[in-house]
Protein backbone atom coordinates (compact mmCIF):
# COMPACT_ATOMS: atom_id res chain seq x y z
CA UNK A 1 0.00 0.00 0.00
CA UNK A 2 1.14 3.37 -1.38
CA UNK A 3 0.22 6.24 1.16
CA UNK A 4 -0.31 10.14 -0.13
CA UNK A 5 -1.23 12.24 3.01
CA UNK A 6 -2.74 15.88 2.37
CA UNK A 7 -5.61 18.24 3.78
CA UNK A 8 -9.11 16.45 2.63
CA UNK A 9 -9.57 19.24 0.21
CA UNK A 10 -5.95 18.75 -1.90
CA UNK A 11 -6.48 15.45 -2.11
CA UNK A 12 -10.12 15.79 -3.47
CA UNK A 13 -8.63 18.49 -6.10
CA UNK A 14 -5.70 16.05 -7.33
CA UNK A 15 -8.17 13.49 -7.63
CA UNK A 16 -10.31 15.65 -9.40
CA UNK A 17 -7.73 16.66 -12.41
CA UNK A 18 -6.74 13.56 -12.92
CA UNK A 19 -3.78 11.78 -10.04
CA UNK A 20 -3.28 8.48 -9.89
CA UNK A 21 -5.33 6.99 -6.82
CA UNK A 22 -7.30 3.90 -6.00
CA UNK A 23 -8.82 4.82 -2.74
CA UNK A 24 -9.69 7.86 -0.99
CA UNK A 25 -10.08 8.31 2.30
CA UNK A 26 -11.56 12.16 3.71
CA UNK A 27 -12.57 12.99 7.86
CA UNK A 28 -14.78 15.27 4.91
CA UNK A 29 -18.07 13.59 3.59
CA UNK A 30 -18.31 16.75 1.51
CA UNK A 31 -15.22 16.19 -0.74
CA UNK A 32 -16.05 12.41 -1.25
CA UNK A 33 -19.71 13.47 -1.70
CA UNK A 34 -18.29 16.05 -4.47
CA UNK A 35 -16.35 13.19 -6.72
CA UNK A 36 -19.35 10.97 -5.92
CA UNK A 37 -21.22 13.23 -7.77
CA UNK A 38 -18.87 13.19 -10.92
CA UNK A 39 -18.59 10.06 -10.76
CA UNK A 40 -15.05 9.76 -9.80
CA UNK A 41 -15.02 7.74 -6.50
CA UNK A 42 -17.52 5.46 -5.13
CA UNK A 43 -20.08 5.94 -2.99
CA UNK A 44 -18.53 6.88 0.24
CA UNK A 45 -18.86 4.34 3.40
CA UNK A 46 -17.84 6.07 6.64
CA UNK A 47 -15.24 3.10 7.94
CA UNK A 48 -13.91 5.36 11.70
CA UNK A 49 -14.71 8.15 13.63
CA UNK A 50 -12.77 10.76 15.84
CA UNK A 51 -12.79 13.73 18.31
CA UNK A 52 -11.21 16.98 18.84
CA UNK A 53 -8.32 18.31 21.51
CA UNK A 54 -6.27 20.98 22.29
CA UNK A 55 -2.69 20.54 22.40
CA UNK A 56 -0.61 22.60 24.27
CA UNK A 57 3.45 22.22 25.45
CA UNK A 58 4.41 20.37 27.95
CA UNK A 59 6.21 22.99 29.44
CA UNK A 60 2.77 25.30 29.43
CA UNK A 61 3.31 28.86 30.30
CA UNK A 62 0.02 30.04 29.58
CA UNK A 63 -1.09 27.64 31.99
CA UNK A 64 -4.22 25.99 30.02
CA UNK A 65 -5.20 22.95 32.21
CA UNK A 66 -8.79 22.49 30.42
CA UNK A 67 -10.62 24.08 27.59
CA UNK A 68 -12.21 26.37 28.98
CA UNK A 69 -8.82 28.27 29.80
CA UNK A 70 -8.40 28.64 26.05
CA UNK A 71 -8.68 32.47 25.91
CA UNK A 72 -5.25 32.10 27.82
CA UNK A 73 -3.22 31.46 24.78
CA UNK A 74 -1.92 34.21 23.43
CA UNK A 75 -1.22 32.44 19.95
CA UNK A 76 -3.52 29.50 18.95
CA UNK A 77 -3.44 27.70 15.59
CA UNK A 78 -6.28 26.27 14.08
CA UNK A 79 -6.72 24.48 10.84
CA UNK A 80 -7.93 26.77 7.77
CA UNK A 81 -11.56 26.56 6.81
CA UNK A 82 -10.99 24.39 3.38
CA UNK A 83 -9.70 21.59 5.54
CA UNK A 84 -11.95 19.18 7.78
CA UNK A 85 -10.27 19.70 11.09
CA UNK A 86 -10.99 23.76 10.48
CA UNK A 87 -14.38 22.86 9.91
CA UNK A 88 -14.85 20.62 12.60
CA UNK A 89 -13.14 23.36 15.13
CA UNK A 90 -15.20 26.17 13.54
CA UNK A 91 -18.13 23.71 15.00
CA UNK A 92 -16.67 22.90 18.24
CA UNK A 93 -15.92 27.07 18.73
CA UNK A 94 -20.03 27.69 17.66
CA UNK A 95 -20.52 25.45 20.75
CA UNK A 96 -18.72 26.67 23.26
CA UNK A 97 -20.14 30.22 22.70
CA UNK A 98 -23.31 28.57 23.16
CA UNK A 99 -22.39 27.06 26.15
CA UNK A 100 -19.63 29.54 27.71
CA UNK A 101 -20.39 33.01 26.48
CA UNK A 102 -19.83 34.54 23.46
CA UNK A 103 -16.95 36.54 25.65
CA UNK A 104 -14.86 33.24 25.17
CA UNK A 105 -15.36 32.74 21.26
CA UNK A 106 -14.65 36.55 20.90
CA UNK A 107 -11.49 35.72 22.92
CA UNK A 108 -10.59 32.99 21.15
CA UNK A 109 -11.08 34.44 17.86
CA UNK A 110 -8.64 37.10 18.83
CA UNK A 111 -5.74 34.96 19.81
CA UNK A 112 -5.81 32.54 16.23
CA UNK A 113 -2.52 33.46 14.79
CA UNK A 114 -2.26 31.21 12.00
CA UNK A 115 -4.51 28.55 10.25
CA UNK A 116 -2.65 25.49 8.50
CA UNK A 117 -3.70 23.27 5.53
CA UNK A 118 -3.91 19.97 7.37
CA UNK A 119 -3.59 18.67 10.45
CA UNK A 120 -0.32 18.18 10.78
CA UNK A 121 1.00 21.37 10.84
CA UNK A 122 -1.21 22.42 13.00
CA UNK A 123 0.46 20.41 15.57
CA UNK A 124 4.17 20.66 14.22
CA UNK A 125 3.34 24.53 15.26
CA UNK A 126 2.92 23.72 18.94
CA UNK A 127 5.81 21.03 18.73
CA UNK A 128 8.48 23.93 17.20
CA UNK A 129 7.36 26.36 19.89
CA UNK A 130 5.74 28.84 17.47
CA UNK A 131 2.05 28.47 19.44
CA UNK A 132 0.59 28.44 22.79
CA UNK A 133 -2.18 26.10 21.91
CA UNK A 134 -3.45 23.98 19.06
CA UNK A 135 -6.68 22.48 17.71
CA UNK A 136 -5.79 18.95 16.30
CA UNK A 137 -7.88 15.14 15.94
CA UNK A 138 -7.75 12.93 19.63
CA UNK A 139 -5.85 10.77 17.59
CA UNK A 140 -3.21 13.71 16.51
CA UNK A 141 -2.50 14.57 20.28
CA UNK A 142 0.57 12.93 20.69
CA UNK A 143 4.20 13.67 20.14
CA UNK A 144 7.64 15.02 21.89
CA UNK A 145 6.98 17.74 23.69
CA UNK A 146 2.78 18.04 24.04
CA UNK A 147 0.87 17.82 26.54
CA UNK A 148 -3.00 16.90 25.63
CA UNK A 149 -5.97 18.76 26.99
CA UNK A 150 -9.57 16.90 26.90
CA UNK A 151 -12.34 18.73 25.17
CA UNK A 152 -15.46 18.28 27.38
CA UNK A 153 -17.53 15.84 25.70
CA UNK A 154 -20.96 18.08 25.68
CA UNK A 155 -19.21 20.53 23.27
CA UNK A 156 -16.89 18.24 21.31
CA UNK A 157 -17.51 16.78 17.69
CA UNK A 158 -17.44 13.32 16.19
CA UNK A 159 -15.49 13.42 12.93
CA UNK A 160 -16.71 11.04 10.44
CA UNK A 161 -14.02 9.40 8.35
CA UNK A 162 -15.23 7.81 4.78
CA UNK A 163 -13.97 5.84 2.10
CA UNK A 164 -14.39 4.94 -1.69
CA UNK A 165 -12.67 3.46 -4.75
CA UNK A 166 -11.79 5.25 -7.72
CA UNK A 167 -13.36 3.41 -11.35
CA UNK A 168 -9.29 2.31 -11.61
CA UNK A 169 -9.32 0.77 -8.26
CA UNK A 170 -8.25 -3.44 -8.76
CA UNK A 171 -9.43 -5.83 -6.78
CA UNK A 172 -6.81 -5.32 -4.05
CA UNK A 173 -8.13 -1.85 -2.87
CA UNK A 174 -11.28 -3.22 -2.40
CA UNK A 175 -9.92 -5.38 -0.36
CA UNK A 176 -8.04 -2.80 1.64
CA UNK A 177 -11.26 -0.91 2.09
CA UNK A 178 -13.37 -4.37 3.29
CA UNK A 179 -10.03 -4.56 6.00
CA UNK A 180 -10.69 -1.27 7.52
CA UNK A 181 -14.94 -2.63 8.01
CA UNK A 182 -13.32 -6.00 9.13
CA UNK A 183 -12.89 -7.02 13.00
CA UNK A 184 -9.39 -6.63 12.53
CA UNK A 185 -8.94 -3.44 10.61
CA UNK A 186 -11.18 -2.14 13.06
CA UNK A 187 -9.56 -3.30 16.65
CA UNK A 188 -6.61 -2.04 14.86
CA UNK A 189 -7.86 1.68 14.16
CA UNK A 190 -9.18 2.11 17.74
CA UNK A 191 -5.56 0.86 19.03
CA UNK A 192 -4.39 4.19 17.35
CA UNK A 193 -7.58 6.29 19.28
CA UNK A 194 -10.41 6.21 16.35
CA UNK A 195 -14.14 4.97 17.32
CA UNK A 196 -15.04 2.63 15.35
CA UNK A 197 -19.13 1.98 15.58
CA UNK A 198 -19.81 -2.17 15.63
CA UNK A 199 -21.09 -3.35 12.38
CA UNK A 200 -23.97 -6.31 11.92
CA UNK A 201 -21.14 -8.78 12.00
CA UNK A 202 -19.14 -7.59 15.22
CA UNK A 203 -20.04 -7.81 18.44
CA UNK A 204 -21.26 -4.31 20.52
Amino acid sequence: VRLTFAGSQVLRLQIAQGAPAHVFASANRAHLAALAASGQVSAPQVFAHNALALVVPTADPSGIERFADLPKARRLVIGSRQTPVGQYTRALFARAEASLGASFALDVASQVVSEESNVRLVRAKVALGEADAAVVYRTDARGPGLRTVPVPPELNVRAAYAVALTPAAPAAAQAFVDFLHAPAGAALLRRHGFTVDPRPHEAP
